[in-house]
């Protein structure tokens, strides 16, 4: 990994991302968007100006969540030390995740539909809303010509867009990846149909303190929003042209509970067995893994079940941080940030706490980093991701390379 680029509800950016992260400050608040709904409080990232940043023609086309991910992917390149003009456009792939279509402008396009006013629909609701747009408007802007692709595995996608990047520069079908997730879930379509499952938090008096993971009073997710991208090459690649390092993505797993289209596997089967192929993948055991970034959504059954997964694999528990509790749940975004995260948590040696672990779960019986940040040796850590059809993603990082 020799770039990244993160824009989350913590800031703009990976370096304002990782302050948020480390204060440990919870981003939800009310949103006047979800008003009326049983959520109606979400964590969106703030003072972003997609006019500034993109310019009003790119910015008037997209949706939000693409918007979140040029940003994110802009970035990435300028940290690896990469020049657009004159890289070898055919062997620079993009892998995003993505975990839904973008539903910014469902509601208002479809009421014309149904309105009988089928000619007002926009010709860009389609184009700007399904998956493969998001990694197709990133070559487009930066002109990547290599391989370009979505990966949609609900929760878990961002994660599975690492190993999926992994897997293409082992190939030999490029030389460089752009890889990563991003996703706005920050509008009223999923949080109709999420509050319907009842997935969501009903903390409407105190939304700040609504994402709990691994507490006892936890009730659900927070909706969020958000991009990262990693910029992934072979180590032979990066010495090559003497890029600097960030971190080795030594392992990637993954699995299928085929359990329950929704729940996970109560005893985390799916997800133990993800991260022991990640660590297999590594060439490390167990006890050789320093720190756990979750994928602590703060649900009753996720949560519990991740638990079990991690004591499954570890004879004892890392530290354990959830990031969901300072940024809310951005889909397809979250696994490729809190991915970002560990990096920055391998570079910096330090751990960011999990916000709103008032009265810990003793039942899930974690080493849980909370309230403020753990100072920690750290050679490798793993980073976790699970999601609806029982899909489950884990990818193991290292500080050397």
């Amino acid at each position: 990994m020799t770039g990244l680029g993160m824009v989350t509800p913590a800031g703009i950016g990976a370096a304002a991302t990782w302050d948020g992260l480390l204060a440990g400050a919870p981003t939800a608040a009310t949103d006047p968007v979800l008003a009326g709904l049983h959520q109606d409080f979400c964590c969106r990232v703030p003072g972003f100006d997609a006019h500034a940043l993109l310019g009003r023609r790119l910015a008037w086309r997209l949706d939000r969540g693409t918007h979140l991910a040029l940003v994110a992917a802009r970035e990435a390149v300028a940290d690896a030390g990469l020049d657009p003009a004159d890289w070898p456009a055919p062997r620079v792939a993009v892998v995003m995740g993505v975990g839904t279509c973008s539903f910014e402008h469902y509601e208002r396009e479809f009421a014309r539909a149904a309105d009988g006013r089928p000619e007002t629909v926009s010709p860009f609701a389609l184009p700007r809303s399904i998956p493969n747009m998001v990694p197709g408007e990133i070559g487009l802007d930066l002109g990547a010509q290599g391989p370009n692709l979505a990966v949609s595995t609900a929760c878990a996608s961002g994660t599975t867009a690492l190993g999926v990047a992994r897997d293409l520069l082992r190939s030999g079908s490029c030389d460089i990846v752009l890889a990563g997730g991003a996703e706005s879930v920050c509008h009223r379509i999923p949080a109709i149909c999420f509050g319907q499952m009842g997935a969501l938090s009903g903390r409407r008096d105190d939304p700040a303190h609504a994402s709990r993971p691994f507490d006892r009073g936890r009730d659900g997710f927070v909706l969020g929003e958000g991009a990262a991208v990693l910029v992934l090459e072979r180590a032979d690649h990066a010495r090559a042209r003497g890029a600097r390092a960030l971190a080795h993505l030594a392992g990637y797993g993954a699995s299928c509970d085929a359990h329950h289209v929704t729940s996970p596997h109560p005893d985390g089967r799916g997800l133990a067995q993800a991260v022991h192929g990640a660590l297999a993948a590594a060439g490390l055991r167990p006890e050789d893994v320093d720190h756990v970034n979750a994928h602590g959504t703060s649900t009753p059954y996720n949560d519990e079940a991740e638990a079990r997964a991690l004591h499954a694999v570890f004879p004892r528990t890392p530290p354990v941080t959830a990031l969901k509790s300072v940024l809310g749940h951005s889909i397809g975004g979250a696994g490729a940030i809190e991915a970002a995260a560990t990096v920055l948590a391998l570079r910096h040696q330090v751990v960011p706490p999990t916000a709103n672990l008032d009265d810990p779960d003793p039942a899930l019986d974690l080493d849980i980093v909370a309230k403020v940040p753990r100072p920690l040796r750290m050679r490798a850590a793993l980073s976790t991701s699970s999601g609806f059809g029982g899909q489950n993603a884990a990818v193991v990082l290292t500080a050397e390379v």
